[in-house]
């Protein structure tokens, strides 16, 4: 479905009135088929975020439809994702065991209102930080610790669906608790359940490889597979109706609590709109899991949304701040009718990029579709395994943590690697703010043994001089590392673009560059390639790299690279 005429050969497509109508074909053909990817995984996600399955599909139908006419990313699908899972999971976990253990009244249903309140109040902090000009935030977080923090999410997404696909009830613990009764998950598993598991799992891992060696699967997303395997399987099994089997000797119960809970006619969705309970914030906890919906959820945002457009071939800029106000006005409404918070989806954005679309219309019309879906065929998706959207999200989960990604940040330097592990494993020790606050407090630490003076932690230092009509020199000194990047990004843009000056910045007085600044200047060099301008980095032959990587953290003394 890819168009194959060259970007550069037409003129840049805009999500606009003439956009909507010029483009029609492309963001249709590409939203109808972003939304066979993202029915499934909206269930799923849902799901595995302690949420009614329904749930999910108002946040992407949401997110859709208000985003698309408040940002100006026309690449980038919204809707719920698997990073925030564990954020989502965790927060209706505490307010079911604090409710069970002080009311009568029924713990689930409360935590989900609770939960829904703690999206509101996040939504609205992300709405005023955007206001305010806060989408720089993606720019402070450290990438080590970034890639750690989002491997941990996989790992966690992992421990905690392998028992759903087994068929296994109940399963519950913190994710090292998970990770150790793994073996135990395997001796209680069902088997009827587990099979369809397994198959989902198989297609998931065989059906991308399939598609490399045949092109001609490249049009059939791995999750409209799994549907055409699992859902005749879990028929085949007779999950709708309540009965016992017997495998080798040991005796079975199979029924409904294995398939998708959802509405029994058309339209039920909309009798399954919740509102908050905004009763709930008066737990002092809670706002922590307001700040952690707010900060995790806009960073990921952000960091995909940065992606995208690099994928974008018609490399158009999304205003970050006018797409974080936008993510959070949709955060809104999603929370005030039952849905999961949202985010700026690369898995989808990119299936959206390699199926022709245009604008962001294509994400209208995959919101649309999951509209007419499920307000029309809810029986039909009642029919759906659980353990098949377990499978889903555990491959999800792989991908997230990856044995490549440990090999990826041995490339890039023994530093790089060491952030990133300890983030990991503090992540599943503790939480995802204070396992990526550990993260950060190390290698801030790290920075400050290896010399980086304690005053350009945060502050940088640039001095500027103009050597012609278009070239101005800035000679950087001390260091130029992830938490003094924002006010270093902001110097550099406000004398080159702004200014529309090509800059020479020479690096040769710094004391250390980590890595998050370099890969961050190679970006900023291509933006001031698309204005027309260069960014030229000097001085860089004097320092020593720490590895082979291009990015590799560099120092200006000669040391040892361990």
């Amino acid at each position: 479905m890819n168009d194959q005429s060259s970007p550069a050969s037409e003129a840049i497509p805009r999500g606009n009135a003439a956009g909507f109508v010029n483009y029609f074909r492309n963001d249709f053909i590409s939203g109808f088929l972003v939304f066979l990817i993202a029915l499934p995984l909206c269930l799923g996600i849902s799901l595995a975020s302690g949420f009614p399955a329904i749930a999910g599909v108002f946040t992407a139908i949401i997110g859709a439809i208000v985003t698309t006419f408040l940002s100006n990313s026309e690449m980038t699908i919204k809707g719920p994702a698997a990073g925030l899972i564990v954020i989502v999971a965790g927060c209706v976990t505490e307010f079911s065991s604090v409710t069970a253990a002080t009311t009568s009244g029924d713990a689930a249903s409360f935590a989900y209102r609770a939960a829904l309140a703690v999206g509101v109040a996040a939504a609205v902090l992300q709405i005023f930080f955007g206001i305010f000009k806060g989408g720089g935030l993606g720019d402070f977080f450290p990438l080590p610790a970034v890639h750690g923090m989002l491997a941990a999410i996989g790992v966690i997404i992992i421990a905690k669906q392998i028992p759903v696909a087994l068929g296994v009830e109940g399963a519950k613990g913190e994710p090292l608790e998970m990770i150790r009764e793994i073996p135990h998950y395997f001796r209680e598993m069902n088997p009827e359940v587990a099979a369809i598991g397994a198959v989902g799992i198989a297609v998931m891992f065989i059906w991308p490889w399939l598609q490399k060696h045949f092109r001609k699967l490249k049009a059939i997303p791995s999750p409209l597979v799994i549907l055409f395997t699992t859902v005749p399987m879990g028929m085949f099994f007779q999950l709708t109706k309540p009965h016992t089997y017997q495998f080798i000797g040991f005796k079975y119960e199979l029924s409904e609590k294995y398939l998708i809970a959802m509405p029994d006619h058309m339209f039920g969705m909309f009798e399954l709109i919740t509102t908050p309970n905004f009763s709930a914030l008066a737990y002092p906890f809670a706002w922590k899991w307001v700040g952690m919906f707010f900060v995790i959820g806009s960073l990921e945002s952000l960091l995909s949304a940065k992606a995208v457009d690099l994928l974008d071939p018609y490399k158009r800029k999304t205003n970050m701040n006018r797409d974080l106000v936008a993510v959070g006005t949709a955060n809104l409404c999603a929370a005030m009718v039952g849905g999961l918070p949202m985010i700026s989806e690369i898995v989808r954005s990119r299936a959206n990029i390699d199926s022709g679309a245009k604008t962001r219309f294509a994400d209208f019309w995959h919101g649309i579709l999951l509209l007419t879906c499920v307000a029309l065929l809810p029986t039909y998706l009642h029919l759906i395994p659980k353990a098949a959207l377990a499978a889903m999200l555990i491959y999800t989960g792989t991908r997230l943590a990856h044995p490549n990604e440990f090999r990826h940040m041995l490339h890039i330097g023994k530093d790089v690697l060491t952030i990133f592990v300890i983030t990991l494993i503090a992540v599943l020790a503790t939480d995802l703010l204070i396992g990526i606050a550990i993260g950060i407090t190390v290698k801030i630490a790290i920075h400050l043994v290896r010399g980086v003076p304690f005053t350009s932690l945060w502050k940088p230092f640039l001095d500027v001089q103009q050597i012609s009509d278009k070239t101005v020199l800035i000679t950087a000194s001390k260091s130029a590392i992830f938490s003094n990047w924002i006010q270093f990004r902001r110097r550099l843009v406000a004398f080159g673009i702004e200014q529309k000056m090509n800059i020479d910045l020479d690096l040769s007085d710094i004391v250390l560059i980590d890595h998050t600044v370099m890969q961050k200047l190679k970006e900023l060099q291509l933006e001031f390639l698309e204005c027309g301008l260069q960014l030229n980095l000097l001085g860089l032959d004097s320092l020593n790299a720490l590895s082979s990587h291009p990015d590799a953290t560099r120092l200006r003394r000669k040391i040892s690279p361990a």
